[in-house]
């Protein structure tokens, strides 16, 4: 049988599509290759989005910001104190961008400055840290890329 260019080029266009096709349905499949959004409520965080700005500009306001140093226990995360641990209130949020089942919150509560993050918590690698206190009255926000 003899091909023409007529029929070849027909057959350079169906291995190019069954290509492509072979590409977009294993993407699709393997779980490999899921990815999700960067967080869930895009749309609604997106409108609390000048709250943070203002939160952080009132934590630049401060003599001294939160400080954060890497221990054999964890992340020890260190409040200032000028304010009374007991009423510093709020929460961390440690944010895994390659695995979002990694990532979690926990609440403030401190008997001195300090809270520790659990090393059992952590995996080495990169974490978006976000501390959203309150004390007094007014809002703080301590947002840092870290690498434990």
């Amino acid at each position: 049988m003899k091909i023409n260019w007529g029929t070849g080029i027909v057959l350079a266009f169906i291995g190019f599509i069954s290509f492509i096709m072979y590409f977009v349905i294993n993407m699709n499949i393997n779980k490999k290759y899921d990815h999700d959004l960067v967080i869930e409520n895009y749309y609604g965080q997106e409108l609390e989005f000048q709250n943070d700005i203002d939160k952080q500009n009132n934590a630049k306001t401060l003599e001294k910001n939160i400080s954060w140093t890497k221990t054999d226990e964890g992340i020890l995360i260190a409040f200032p104190e000028t304010f009374e641990a007991k009423d510093i209130s709020g929460k961390v949020f440690l944010y895994r961008p390659s695995n979002k089942q990694l990532d979690f919150e926990t609440t403030i509560s401190l008997s001195d400055h300090t809270l520790l993050i659990p090393d059992k918590r952590l995996l080495g690698g990169r974490w978006n840290l976000s501390v959203d206190w309150k004390v007094n009255g007014n809002s703080y926000l301590y947002k840092k890329e870290i690498t434990y």
